[in-house]
């Protein structure tokens, strides 16, 4: 099972503060570090000291790591055109030596739209720009040097593209989608994933959704096993009980709510949690969402304790 750190910058983060935890993740061993793409905080916070684009953060991290991979949980459709997107992916995929990985997703909070000037349409409309643009990434990706490439759509039209710059990874960088609809993400998801996550839900839930991604597969004659089944949880680990508390007092969470529904208790705990996770839904990566970006301790804390037992 891969280990992957998860933050959320928009809550209150600069990017030395990113710097700190993804180097503290890579110096504990977890595969990963990964960010969200929000330009607005989310709750009962200041956000201060305010948003820092996520590609341009992962560029700098790419030249300040070597070995952990990179990547959005997830990059929203609706922040940029899937051209200048392919160019930043491919760029920080160059810089980092072949490390980065793009999430994508719709957009889905209307609030950080308005706040910075960005088109929120429709829930339907989302989702076509949102298919038109893995088209139009991966194929930019996956066309072959001196080739060029061409895409017609509704709300993206490229003509005659070089294609550049091309990424380290090739044929290109993996591609995580996720969420819970019911039709149109599983059908994407076979169609251009490499990576399926269901974030913070019941694992009924989740196994439903791989179920549908599967059967989706099937309809394309892909081999479900090709797509990586991955959840993220919000993490909360403690040595005692007090511990644990105090950490879930530190991120503003209800401590039974946390136990029941992201990964929180003691390291023992977090391992049976996990490796039933595991048999009932298949899994093979876990995204754990650190929100207290100070508590390196806990970065440490599963990575000895904990990852070690499910690795």
């Amino acid at each position: 099972m891969d280990f992957r750190i998860f933050t959320e910058p928009q809550q209150g983060a600069d990017y030395d503060d990113l710097l700190r935890v993804a180097r503290a993740a890579e110096d504990a061993g977890y595969d990963a570090f990964f960010r969200s793409d929000h330009y607005l905080a989310m709750g009962d916070v200041s956000g201060e000291p305010g948003p820092t684009d996520a590609w341009i953060t992962l560029a700098g991290l790419a030249r300040e790591t070597s070995r952990i991979r990179l990547g959005t949980l997830v990059t929203a459709a609706t922040f940029r055109h899937p051209g200048p997107l392919a160019i930043s992916v491919s760029q920080v995929d160059r810089m980092s030596g072949g490390r980065v990985e793009l999430g994508l997703g719709t957009g889905w909070f209307e609030a950080e739209h308005l706040a910075y000037g960005l088109e929120f349409p429709s829930l339907g409309e989302r989702f076509d720009r949102f298919a038109e643009q893995l088209a139009v990434v991966t194929g930019l990706w996956e066309t072959l040097p001196g080739d060029r490439f061409s895409f017609s759509g509704k709300h993206y039209t490229v003509v005659d593209s070089p294609a550049l710059p091309k990424p380290v990874q090739q044929p290109r960088p993996p591609v995580v989608i996720g969420g819970r609809g019911a039709t149109r993400t599983p059908a994407l998801a076979a169609r251009y994933a490499d990576e399926f996550n269901v974030p913070f839900a019941a694992p009924d839930l989740v196994s439903t959704q791989f179920e549908r991604v599967a059967a989706a597969c099937a309809e394309i004659d892909r081999d479900p096993g090709e797509i990586v089944r991955s959840i993220a949880l919000t993490v909360c680990v403690g040595r005692t009980d007090a511990e644990v508390a105090a950490r879930a007092l530190m991120i503003g969470r209800d401590e039974a709510q946390v136990r029941a529904e992201g990964l929180a208790g003691s390291p023992a705990e977090a391992v049976d949690r996990l490796g039933r996770w595991r048999e009932q839904t298949g899994i093979s990566r876990v995204y754990l969402q650190l929100l207290d970006l100070n508590d390196l301790d806990q970065i440490e804390l599963v990575a000895t304790e904990v990852v070690p037992q499910l690795g």
